[in-house]
Order: structure tokens, then sequence, then C-alpha cells
């Protein structure tokens, strides 16, 4: 089967480009399309496809997406049905066992366009989390992904453009919407609240408690944190800011810049290279800095961290393990240099832009993970640590042991998590200008529904919901001086993710066909309730060319019908002019 190139042939207008495979849909692929294998589809050549997805109590919005995308599937003669689970069952499926035909979800993304390098680049087709669960495989794409990484500015924006013209011609996963991020907090007892709370560190130490107040109770519609507080589990950790409260890292965002953190000086600068620029830090670290159980943090447990991060194994197993989270943050790494006890200095094979990524991941104690190495490899000669499933990075860490302005105290499953202010933390010295904790414990309450949890901070059972809320249950916040409604745009995307490594998705034609039987703009409005933004990128706008800017369709897979109606018709005739046929009863078979 030919594939279609991901680059812009020379004089040709990009736009036409993207028109081309946006409006016909129907391209010229008979013959193309393999024997579709599905557990249902074995005995006939009929089309049959699951959609992976959680419950309604885990992601309300991404099952009603899921339930449209089936009933449209079924429409145009697909043998469709839901695979229901819960979030850690789901993230499993996906990022560690690549269990799925497609899935409706939610992605992290990150402050830096650099996560679509982790998200896609085919070096980690095979690996699990985050780094490419779709199986994308695609040299072409390849070189644009590290074309990005090398280059800073204007450069580097124009690079990331010809990306995402790319990324919409192959289309491994459709992005859907960013959803608009609301929760509801007390005024009462905390003054201080912003926006931008309670998904950085700065939102949660920036708070100013009234003078009796000693805990700031937090609920949360996830119960995956009071079971277990592994930072590198890709099944366990997605976001919010619990890891950034108990582990430090050497800078943090803040205010869409990165500031020094545990590093008391970072000294990042462009040093030439053979063809672009490439990045170099010069780290100095606070003085005097210790994890939670009195043992000192230096230079060499950073060190080990990004060692670490590339080799959860340490070189014991027969291939290496990389963490599933974190991984392509370190990739950027070339080399790590340790000059004294508190200084060192980092190399990187990218500009300064992307390696930015790599001063924010948690620093870790060199004593508790080598430790917990030995201890599993022991005596043994063969030992084989599979990546992202080995008990190192699944096993429930408690106590989690960082160097963080909080520590662990005590927790009950799926009750709550209670965190206590570590005070020997550098926040909290007068000559470093930083938010300091100003609360003795931080209390995080399990509540799975977003209406319940706005009902509980306005009758003063807690004093803010860390977890996005629902868009059904924004009607019923309350009009009370006393609670405070905050929102703000969002990074992370909803989107469709596709199984390139299996038929029928391994055709990039098919992909953009299913992605057509989505109505983008009536998904924000009928199951988001206006409250999110359609997109046919995972960028913000800013990073978009101009040709993949949403004006009121999506230009890169047009729905087949309009105002959420599809056009069962139209989608029909694609299928069959992409090669599929349709028997007597009106069902799909390759």
């Amino acid at each position: 089967m030919n594939r279609q190139s991901t680059t812009r042939p020379n004089g040709v207008d990009r736009r036409s480009v993207l028109a081309a495979g946006a409006t016909g849909l129907a391209l010229a692929t008979s013959g193309c399309i393999d024997r579709v294998e599905s557990a249902v589809g074995q005995e006939t050549d009929r089309l049959a496809l699951s959609i992976t997805t959680v419950p309604a109590d885990g992601d309300r919005e991404a099952v009603r997406i899921a339930r449209q995308l089936e009933a449209n599937l079924e429409a145009v003669g697909i043998d469709a049905s839901l695979d229901m689970r819960s979030r850690s069952e789901f993230l499993e499926a996906v990022l560690i066992d690549h269990d799925f035909d497609l899935y409706v979800g939610r992605h992290p993304a990150d402050f830096d366009p650099d996560f679509l390098y982790e998200m896609l680049h085919s070096a980690y087709a095979n690996e699990s989390g985050w780094q490419n669960p779709f199986g994308f495989a695609n040299i072409p794409f390849d070189d644009h992904l590290e074309a990005q990484r090398r280059v800073d500015g204007e450069p580097r924006r124009e690079r990331v453009a010809t990306l995402l013209e790319a990324l919409a011609e192959e289309n491994p996963f459709d992005p859907i919407c960013f959803p608009e991020e609301h929760r509801v907090a007390r005024t009462d007892r905390f003054e201080g609240w912003s926006a931008d709370h309670p998904e950085s560190r700065h939102g949660y130490l920036e708070l100013e408690p009234d003078e009796d107040v000693d805990r700031l109770r937090v609920l949360v519609t996830d119960s995956r944190i009071s079971r277990n507080l592994n930072p590198l589990s890709a099944t366990l950790r997605e976001r919010g800011s619990t890891i950034d409260l108990v582990y430090d890292s050497l800078a943090t965002e803040h205010d869409g810049d990165l500031v020094p953190w545990l590093a008391e000086d970072v000294e990042l600068r462009s040093a030439d290279g053979d063809d672009d620029h490439v990045a170099e830090a010069t780290i100095t670290l606070r003085e005097d800095c210790r994890f939670h159980d009195d043992e000192p943090l230096d230079a060499d447990d950073v060190a080990f961290t990004y060692r670490f991060l590339e080799d959860t194994a340490l070189g014991r197993s027969e291939f290496p393990s990389p963490a599933p989270r974190y991984r392509s943050h370190v990739s950027t790494l070339e080399g790590v240099t340790v000059e004294s006890d508190r200084e060192l200095r980092l190399e990187f094979a990218t500009g300064l832009e992307a390696a930015r990524r790599a001063l924010t991941v948690p620093i870790l104690p060199e004593h508790r993970w080598r430790e917990q190495v030995e201890a599993r490899v022991g005596n043994a000669e063969a030992f084989t640590a599979t990546q992202g499933q080995w008990g190192l990075v699944t096993m429930d860490n408690v106590p989690a042991i960082g160097s963080g302005p909080f520590r662990f105290e005590s927790r009950s499953e799926r009750e709550h998590l209670t965190l206590e202010r570590y005070d020997d933390h550098f926040t909290g010295r007068e000559d470093v200008d930083l938010p300091a904790v100003d609360v003795e414990r931080l209390q995080f309450g399990i509540d799975p529904g977003s209406a319940s949890s706005i009902e509980r901070v306005a009758n003063d059972g807690a004093d803010v919901t860390a977890s996005m809320l629902e868009a059904h249950a924004l009607e019923t916040i309350p009009d009370d001086p006393a609670v405070d409604h905050l929102e703000s745009p969002s990074r992370s995307f909803y989107h469709v993710g596709f199984n390139a490594r299996i038929e029928p998705f391994s055709n990039p034609h098919v992909r953009r066909l299913v992605a057509g039987l989505l109505d983008k703009s009536w998904i924000v409005d009928e199951i988001f309730d206006g409250h999110a933004t359609p997109t046919a990128t995972p960028l913000p706008e800013e990073w978009e060319p101009e040709e993949l800017i949403w004006e009121g369709t999506d230009p890169v897979t047009p729905f087949f019908g309009a105002d959420g109606e599809l056009d069962a018709e139209a989608a029909r005739a694609a299928l069959e002019d992409a090669g599929y046929r349709y028997d007597e009863q009106g069902r799909l078979h390759q």
C-alpha cells in the first residue's frame, strides 16, 4: 500500500493540499483496505469496531462523545460497540496493553508543543504510557517532530506549523475540543484564589488562610490519589498537582514562564550545533535541601533521576525499561555532569524551548529508588523489567518520599489523602522569594460527582474542587458571595485515538473517514453546553497555521452532515469509494 507523503510538494499551496484531503475523503484508495480482523467479525468480513472509553461517572463528556460516535458508525453499517472501563483500566488498555480499536478520552497535554514528540514519534510506538499509544510510525513525520525540537523562536513556530499540517494529513488521533476548566472555591476561609488553581504549586502556596484556619480541604472526583502515589505510574497519574506538592523539580511553570524552584539559579543558554542550535544549562541547587526522610538532596540525586527515568532497571535488565511517565522530557538530554554537591551541567540535543521540559520532572531520592531496584533484582543473572509494567513503576509508593512543600501523612482508600506541611522546605526561608505553605494540612477528599462536589463546597464541607467540573453541573453553582466560580482555558483536549497497529486504522484515509462522523461544533454545544472550543489541532491557536485555524467548520475532517445530523448516504458513498462494500442489509464489509 502506498502511503500519502506528509511533505508538501514544491509549488503547491498548503491550503489546497489540506483541502484535497479534507473535502474529498473519498480518495482513490480502492484496494488499500486489507482484511479486517476482530473478535466479532472473524466469521464474516463485516467491519466491527470497539470504542474504548470510561463510564459516565468517570467522564460524562467522554462517554457521550463515544455514544455519538457509536451511533454514527452504526448508521453507516459498521458493527460498533462500547468498551467502558474504569479510569485506571481505560489507561491500562490504551497506554500499557494497547488493546483497543479506537478510544475517546482526554489528553493531559503540556505547556510546550514538544509533548507531541512523545505522543507520536515512531521510536515510542511499542512503549507504554502516553508515548505513542497509537503505534503510529512514519519516518517523514518523525523528521517534523525532530525538526521542531532543534530550533527556537519564529523558526520553531514555522516548524511546528509544518508539523501540524502533516498531522492533519495522517490523523493518528483526531482532536475534538479544548474544554473550559471550571472549579468552585469558598472565599470565607481563604483569599488568593486564581483561575490557575489548583493545577500549579503556586496556586496552593499563594493562598492566604484566615487566622484560625490550619487545613485546606480539597475535593477530587478521582479516587486514584488515595490508592497509589507512585509518580511514575501511567495508569494512576495524569494531571493534578499532587506530585508537584510532594516532589520538587528544578523549575516550575508559573504564569506562562518557567521559573527556578529547587534550583536557586538556572542558566539556560544556546550553543552552536552543526546545523541548528542546541541548549546547555548550568544548575545551582538551593542550599541545605532535604528529602522528607531527612536525607540530604544533592546534585547526585538530580543526575540519578535523569538516568533512572531513562532506565528504571538501572542497566540490570536485559533491555532498558524507561519510565512510562517523563520519558520524553529526559530524552532531550545528551549528558549530565555533576560539578559539586550543588552544581551540575546539562547538555541537550535540542533547542532552548524543547529543553525546558527536562527541568520540570520530579527529583527522586537515589537512596530510596536504587534500594527498590536492588531488592527486586537481587542476584538474578537474567532479569527483565517490562517497560511500564514491572513492579517499580506500578507499586504503591507509600510512604511517598519527596522533598516538596508537603509530605505524606495518611490516607484512607477511596476516602481521602492527607498531606502535612514539610517545615524544612526552602519556601519557608526568609531569603527565598517564593510563596510559602500557610496551612498545616492539605486534605484531598473523594467525591465522584461534580454536582455533589459543588454542593459540599457551598455547604462549607470543602474549600475547593480541584478536579474540573463537568459542564452539566455548572448550572448548580449557587449565586453566593461565599462561593467563587473559577474559570480558565485548558491545554488538555478531548480526542479520538486510533490504533494504527491494526486494520483498518493502519490506513490514514480510514482514520479520516471515521473522524468525519463526528460534528465537533455540535459536541461543544450539546455535550459541553458551549463550555469548550472545537479544534482541528492539539495545540492552542497561537501555534496553528492559518489554514488549520477553526473558522466555523473543521478544516481537516469536515462532518458528513450538519448540526449534528449525519448525512449517512454521503458517508456511505465515501466508504464505498474507499473500497468498502455494502450487503443487502446495509452492513459494511471490506
